[in-house]
């Protein structure tokens, strides 16, 4: 993968609409130490010995063995399709299972490119298996066969809760689900301006918006929300969208037509509810699917765009009364998903409560989408269970196996 990473990185700019220099470093990049770190995993997976019975001391040895589960499936989607081929499928492997990954079906080539480049590198025939197709048709048979053990998804809560009742049905395979999300970060007066506008942006723009843990709603203190509001739109204004080849873009175009319709959609419907588009909410007029970098304010609680994620580069800003950290997180906490979630501010006792009564899986402290190899990732509540990356993604693709011996 490192040999090829200028031709990976060029697929998945054309294949995702990613921007090549972020398809580079991260797309490529984070794969590529996906699979460094789970390989230093291989050889220090390992159980445990438990003393039983202390009654009778020495008289009984209990031991724990860490084992494969056999073949596993993994689907994932189309806004990280290798990145995300990486993380689920470096642990699988890790953990001495054969893999059977469906890519989505708008995205994959990448997937296809790796099947080469595995073979290439000498993984054994029948270890990693690649089988595009609808989720329907592929995807439905993955969930449903008897001889998948474990089946690892990432996408939609819609279909993650189909695919949860089918794997139940099947044979009760194992799941790991990580899911939507509508992940809130707060911003407060005694931030740093700076640091809180960059990273703002980031947490929504990145990757064009197409971001799991993409940041669906800003809260905003009130005494700097204007402010903060404009200096946002200034930023805004200096991103370059264009093609996603040119080294010098910042926002390429949306994966595909359909997911380009529903974020046109989503902005008429925060338009007709009352919030304010503050800049962006329509399509580029320029052959392809890109969408305009989007800004809505006056967003209230109760508003389709301040539940529903729109998987895009819309920002939505809520503001909130400075002093009232307990209503804040109410409000933040007020969503049936539970993936990411961040913070912005000076005062750590401050960032530390907040953190602490943040009901999501990831909480960025005076950062975002800090994501790393070595960091479990996953969500809480609709946006899921299990974990990707760092050690605990081992164990989703292990069983553990208790022995005990009398002598």
């Amino acid at each position: 993968m490192e040999e090829h990473q200028e031709e990976l990185a060029t697929i998945e700019a054309i294949d995702s609409g990613a921007v090549y220099t972020l398809a580079l470093k991260t797309h490529v990049g984070m794969s590529i130490q996906t699979f460094r770190y789970f390989a230093g995993w291989c050889d220090k997976i390992q159980g445990s010995t438990i003393p039983i019975n202390q009654a009778r001391p020495n008289r009984n040895l209990t031991f724990t063995k860490k084992e494969p589960i056999g073949v596993c499936a993994i689907v994932i989607p189309w806004n990280y399709p290798l990145m995300m081929l990486a993380w689920k499928t470096a642990a699988c492997l890790a953990a001495g299972n054969t893999v059977v990954l469906k890519p989505a079906q708008v995205t994959p080539l990448t997937a296809l490119k790796f099947a080469e480049l595995a073979a290439r590198a000498g993984i054994p025939k029948g270890v990693v298996n690649i089988l595009p197709g609808s989720g329907a048709l592929v995807g439905q048979r993955l969930s449903d066969h008897p001889d998948v053990r474990k089946l690892g998804f990432t996408g939609s809560t819609e279909v993650g809760k189909h695919i949860m009742k089918s794997c139940a049905v099947s044979n009760v395979k194992k799941v790991s689900l990580e899911l939507g999300g509508k992940s809130p970060l707060i911003i407060f007066s005694d931030c740093d301006m700076d640091k809180a506008v960059r990273m703002g942006m980031s947490s929504v723009f990145f990757n064009k918006g197409e971001n799991c843990i993409a940041a669906g709603r800003l809260f905003v203190e009130d005494s700097i929300h204007d402010h903060f509001v404009k200096r946002v739109v200034e930023e805004v204004k200096k991103m370059k969208v264009g093609d996603p080849l040119d080294r010098s873009t910042d926002h390429g175009p949306q994966n595909h037509k359909a997911h380009l319709d529903k974020l046109v959609d989503f902005c008429q419907a925060g338009i007709k509810e009352g919030a304010t588009l503050i800049c962006g909410g329509n399509q580029v007029q320029r052959p392809g699917f890109f969408f305009e970098p989007t800004l809505f304010t006056d967003v209230q609680d109760h508003m389709f765009i301040a539940k529903e994620e729109s998987f895009g580069p819309i920002m939505i800003i809520s503001s909130f009364k400075g002093g009232d950290v307990d209503d804040v997180l109410r409000r933040a906490n007020a969503t049936e998903f539970g993936l990411a979630s961040g913070v912005f501010t000076r005062d750590i006792s401050k960032a530390l409560y907040v953190s602490e009564k943040l009901n999501a899986g990831t909480v960025f402290v005076n950062t975002y989408n800090k994501t790393d190899v070595a960091s479990p990732f996953g969500g809480f509540k609709q946006s899921g269970f299990g974990k990707d990356l760092g050690q605990d993604a081992l164990n989703e693709y292990l069983r553990t196996k208790a022995v005990t011996i009398e002598y």
